[in-house]
């Protein structure tokens, strides 16, 4: 059985996140010790006690992601049997894929992951904005809907998550003109996601253009396992690439179906999510539901999935 680990992104963040990896993981604590230690406060206190509305800041959301994910990873990779042919993460996720796949260590992925969140959250409230999600839509329909509301402002597809689950993001007023327009071309619903900012659009390019030289200079070296990248859903090709793809998906689309669907093309079956909630779980059954997807967040979790059976890792 072809294993791919995912990671999640932000708005899986929920307080208790990575507390009980690290109350049962030697190795899992000590990310948490070493991540406060990065960012200057109690990360593994806040993930326990929150309250949610800190938690959920994106400034303290991606790098409580980020610690929980690789805590996650590092509890099951100790234990599991296998290793997985692959890797991807969604959004702030992909940075957790990466450091986990060998592309970057530990401290420096959680030292851009910090500053990409400074920067996101600094775009947002210079150019504010809003997401939703379009339920029930093919990818054309929506691609249409916000053309049609680019009239108002700036709007565009931020997330192919999944059939029938497409993001939009951009300026408020265009987000709910196109969510407007969505539902008139037969959308079954459409979610305002509960975010501070555009993300994912090119209201997020100054953002990315800032992050940039941070991203050069992070020392990225090629990955131990393959990561499907979410600006071009291939597999990265080389270390030297990883920067100007980071950069890019600040305000690119994530394709995270078209990611997917590689994955699964090349064999893959298994899919572990590795962090906080089960997102990625949720939408892996909507694109294929003969794959078998878990989410591993806890000590339970990684158990199970460390009994599980797999195939020794190699290139997917």
């Amino acid at each position: 059985m072809r294993t791919a680990y995912l990671f999640p992104g932000q708005g899986s963040q929920r307080v208790g996140m990575g507390v009980g990896l690290a109350a049962n993981d030697a190795s899992a604590a000590a990310l948490f010790g070493e991540a406060s230690d990065v960012l200057g406060y109690d990360l593994l206190g806040l993930c326990r006690d929150g309250p949610a509305e800190l938690l959920g800041q994106t400034l303290h959301a991606q790098p409580a992601l980020y610690v929980t994910s690789c805590a996650a990873h590092a509890a099951l990779a100790r234990r599991a049997a296998s290793a997985p042919v692959a890797m991807a993460g969604h959004s702030v996720g992909e940075y957790a894929a990466l450091a986990c796949a060998g592309a970057v260590s530990f401290a420096a992925g959680l030292r851009l992951v910090k500053r990409r969140a400074e920067l996101m959250q600094e775009a947002a409230e210079r150019s504010p904005g809003a997401m939703a999600a379009v339920l029930g839509l093919e990818a054309g329909v929506v691609r249409a809907a916000c053309a049609e509301a680019r009239g108002v402002g700036v709007v565009g597809v931020a997330n192919y998550n999944g059939p029938g689950q497409i993001v939009v993001s951009g300026e408020v007023a265009a987000v709910e003109a196109a969510s407007e327009i969505a539902v008139r071309l037969g959308a079954r619903r459409v979610v305002r996601l509960p975010v501070s900012g555009g993300f994912h659009s090119a209201l997020m390019a100054s953002a990315g253009d800032a992050l940039y030289p941070d991203l050069r200079d992070a020392g990225f070296r090629e990955p131990a396992t393959r990561v499907v990248m979410n600006v071009s859903a291939e597999y990265l090709r080389a270390a030297v690439d990883i920067a100007p793809q980071l950069t890019m998906q600040v305000s690119g689309s994530v394709l995270w179906e078209q990611s997917m669907r590689l994955l699964l093309a090349d064999g893959v079956t298994r899919f572990v999510e590795l962090g906080t909630g089960d997102v990625l779980t949720g939408l892996m059954k909507r694109i294929d539901r003969g794959a078998t997807a878990i989410a591993v967040g806890d000590a339970a979790s990684v158990d199970d999935a460390a009994a599980a059976p797999g195939e020794p890792g190699g290139p997917a």
